[in-house]
């Protein structure tokens, strides 16, 4: 599955949810993540994240397909970190 993950951290929690998240996504930019992951890996993530979020306080937010080709990516201005040049 091909996911883009997008959170909003209280100021003491965005460190760790950013190094949790880059276990398992490719950081593009901020608090975004995209990347393949198998369900059993998303749902490990998730349980981390909860782990993290004060959940009356910040927000997680998932998009999720069965593959990156039926999404169409375009970026305006300066690309932070491209996965492109991965092999």
């Amino acid at each position: 599955m091909y996911v883009i993950l997008v959170y909003d951290m209280g100021e003491k929690r965005v460190g760790k949810m950013l190094k949790h998240c880059r276990k398992y996504l490719n950081w593009i930019q901020n608090s975004v993540f995209e990347g393949e992951i198998t369900d059993v890996k998303l749902k490990e993530m998730l349980n981390g994240a909860r782990q993290i979020m004060q959940e009356k306080e910040d927000s997680l937010i998932l998009f999720k397909s069965r593959d990156e080709r039926w999404l169409e990516k375009e970026v305006i201005g300066q690309e932070r970190m491209s996965t492109d040049n991965f092999l």
